[in-house]
C-alpha cells in the first residue's frame, strides 16, 4: 500500500499488490476449500504453504515415575535436535498422539487405572487421553452466598417486579423470600471451572479450553436451599463418551450444606471439540437421559423477552466466560455479537416452567435436563412450550425470531402432582374439535413453517357462543397450542366454526367451501391463506 511505497524495493512493491494476494484469500473463504489452520505466503503471484516440523526426540526416562534432569537433557540434547528423519504434525491432535504413545510406553502403573464401566472396550491400560480421566476427583470447594447472591440470579433469570410473586424472589425482607432452584448453578459451576476444576486438573488429559463447549444439564434438587450460606461441592469425572469428532466427558457433582447433608447433585455433559476417536465407547450408562415432548399441542406457552443487557446481568452470578460480553471474543468464537449464557436460558425455562406447573412455590421443584441446541442472542425473545404429563412436564424453547430451537430434550420433574396450569392458558372443558388440533401439532413441519408463514387463529364455538381458542402457528414456532397468539401478536386470520362441524370438515364430512359460503365457517384476515392450511386439515382418518 502506499505507507511502504518509497520503502520496498520498486519490483518488490509491485509483487505485494493486493490484486496479488487476494485471490489466495478468496480461494481460502471459499466452501470448496477443505484447507483450515494453514499458514501460507504469498508475493506477486507465487503461493507458498507453511508446515511444521519436529524431530524424532529423545525419551530422557525409563517410567512414569522416574524425574528427568537437566544433566539427562543435555546428554540427550544432540538427539533432540537432529531433524534427520523429522516428521510433520499437521495439528495438535495428531502432535498430541504421538506424544501418548510415547506415554503409553513407560506406563508402569497400569493396574491402577480403573476401567470405564459403561463399556467393555474402555481399557484399563489408558494411562493418558479421556479414558484416564474417569473416576478422577477433586478436592471439595466450599461456596458462601449471602440473600444478595440470591436475588442477582433471580434478577439473571428474569425475575422482574412485575410477576406477580416477585417480592418472594427479590425482596430479602418478605416473609415467603426464597431461592430459585436453579441458584444450586451458581455453586455447582464455581466447583466445574474453578481452579480446582475437574477438567483443569486433570494431569492425563490436556483439555484446549476454547473448545470446550456446554452440552447438556441435569439438576436434581434433594433439599429446598437457604437464602444464604455455605455450600461444599465435590465433582467426579464420572464417564468419558466418543463422539468420533470429539470427546464427551460426564462431570457429576454433589453439593451438600453446612452440616454436610446433601443438597444437590448437577450433572455437566461437556463437549470437547477434536478430541474423540480414542476408543471409547459411543454411549454412557450414566448420562441423563433427554426426553422427548408429546406429540400434541402443548399445554402451556409462554413468551420471555430477554433484555439486551440480560448476559451483562447474568455475568455477575459467576459465569465470566467473556464470550457473553466482549464481542472481540465472541468474534474468535465465530459469533458476530455476545451471546447469552446457556445456563440462563435454562433458568429462564425453570422459572417459566415453575410459575406455570409449580405455583411459584421451589418445594415443588426435583429437576430439570435440558440440551443446549442453539445460541441466543440478548434482546431476542424465548417461546417455552411446555407438556404435562403427570408430575413431569416436557419443555422445549424456541427463539421467536429466527424459529430455530434452543433447548431440547428437555423435562422438569416436580416433587408431587403440582396441579394445574396458569390462569394464562385455558380451563374450558375438552371438546371433540381438540383432538384435531392435536394431530395438527404432530403434523406441523418446519418446511411447512418456511412456505406458509402466516398465523392462524380458530375460536370454536358451542352452540354460538365461544369455548376454545386455538392458534396454530406456521409464522415463527411451527406450534399449535390453546390461546390467542402469545406475545398479543395479531393473527394473520381468525377462523370461527361450531365445535362438531371442525371435526367434520377435516373428515370430510363437510366440504369447507360449503361451509364457508353457508355462513358456518367464519373467515376474518387475508382468506387466501386458508389454502396453504390442506396439509394440515386434509385427510384426518385417526379422528
Amino acid at each position: 500500500n502506499r505507507m511502504t511505497e518509497g520503502i520496498l524495493p520498486p519490483d518488490l512493491f509491485e509483487g505485494m499488490k493486493p490484486e496479488l494476494i487476494a485471490p489466495l484469500v478468496v480461494y481460502l473463504c471459499h466452501d470448496d476449500c477443505e484447507e483450515n489452520g494453514g499458514l501460507f505466503e504469498a508475493a506477486g503471484g507465487w503461493f507458498g504453504k507453511y508446515r511444521w516440523e519436529r524431530t524424532k526426540g529423545a525419551v530422557c526416562r525409563n517410567t512414569l515415575s522416574e524425574m528427568v534432569s537437566p544433566e539427562i537433557v543435555r546428554d540427550n540434547f544432540e538427539k533432540i535436535c537432529d531433524f534427520n528423519d523429522a516428521n510433520h504434525p499437521s495439528s495438535n491432535a495428531e502432535a498430541t498422539m504421538a506424544l501418548s504413545m510415547v506415554l503409553e510406553d513407560l506406563r508402569d502403573n497400569a493396574g491402577k487405572v480403573q476401567p470405564n464401566n459403561t463399556s467393555a472396550s474402555a481399557s484399563s491400560s489408558a494411562v493418558t487421553g479421556p479414558l484416564s480421566a474417569i473416576g478422577m476427583t477433586q478436592e471439595p470447594q466450599e461456596f458462601s452466598y449471602t440473600e444478595k447472591d440470591v436475588t442477582l440470579y433471580a434478577l439473571g433469570v428474569g425475575a422482574s417486579t412485575k410477576d406477580e410473586d416477585y417480592l418472594k424472589f427479590l425482596f430479602e425482607g418478605n416473609e415467603d423470600f426464597c431461592a430459585l432452584p436453579t441458584f444450586i448453578i451458581v455453586p455447582s459451576q464455581a466447583c466445574m471451572f474453578g481452579e480446582g476444576g475437574p477438567l483443569a486438573n486433570c494431569k492425563t488429559w490436556t483439555i484446549d479450553f476454547t473448545k470446550v463447549l456446554h452440552g447438556e444439564q441435569y439438576v436434581e434438587i434433594l433439599k429446598p436451599l437457604e437464602t444464604s450460606g455455605t455450600l461444599t461441592s465435590t465433582a467426579k469425572i464420572a464417564d468419558v463418551i466418543d463422539k468420533g469428532s470429539g470427546a464427551i466427558a460426564i462431570i457429576d457433582i454433589d453439593t451438600c450444606d453446612q452440616n454436610g447433608e446433601k443438597v444437590a447433585f448437577s450433572q455437566w455433559a461437556t463437549f470437547v471439540v477434536g478430541d474423540g476417536n480414542f476408543g471409547g465407547p459411543r454411549k454412557s450408562k450414566i448420562a441423563v437421559p433427554l426426553a422427548d415432548p408429546p406429540a400434541r399441542a402443548p399445554d402451556a406457552v409462554d413468551e420471555f423477552k430477554t433484555s439486551v443487557d440480560q448476559a451483562a446481568l447474568y455475568r455477575l452470578s459467576g459465569d465470566h466466560n467473556p464470550l457473553h460480553i466482549d464481542p472481540s471474543f465472541a468474534a474468535m468464537g465465530g459469533f458476530a455479537e455476545p451471546i447469552l449464557h446457556g445456563l440462563c436460558s435454562y433458568g429462564i425455562a425453570a422459572r417459566t416452567i415453575l410459575k406455570h406447573f409449580g405455583n411459584n412455590d421451589p418445594a415443588s421443584f426435583k429437576a430439570i435436563k435440558t440440551r443446549f441446541a442453539k445460541p441466543v442472542l440478548p434482546g431476542q425473545t424465548l417461546v417455552t412450550e411446555m407438556w404435562k404429563e403427570g408430575s413431569r412436564i416436557f419443555y422445549k424453547c424456541t427463539v421467536k425470531e429466527t424459529g430455530k430451537p434452543c433447548l431440547t430434550g428437555g423435562y422438569v420433574d416436580l416433587v408431587s402432582d403440582f396441579a394445574s396450569v396458569s390462569e394464562s392458558v385455558s380451563t374450558t372443558p375438552q371438546l371433540v374439535s381438540d383432538a384435531v388440533f392435536q394431530e395438527m401439532a404432530a403434523r406441523v413441519t418446519p418446511d411447512m413453517v418456511a412456505k406458509v408463514k402466516a398465523m392462524f387463529q380458530w375460536n370454536i364455538t358451542v352452540d354460538k357462543k365461544e369455548a376454545q381458542i386455538w392458534t396454530v402457528d406456521l409464522k415463527q414456532s411451527g406450534t399449535v397450542y390453546q390461546g390467542p397468539p402469545a406475545g398479543g401478536v395479531k393473527p394473520d386470520v381468525t377462523l370461527t366454526l361450531e365445535d362438531q362441524d371442525m371435526v367434520d370438515m377435516v373428515t370430510g364430512k363437510l366440504n369447507s367451501q360449503k361451509a364457508f359460503m353457508s355462513g358456518k365457517l367464519k373467515v376474518k384476515g387475508n382468506v387466501m391463506l386458508t389454502t396453504k392450511l390442506s396439509g394440515l386439515l386434509n385427510a384426518q382418518p385417526k379422528l
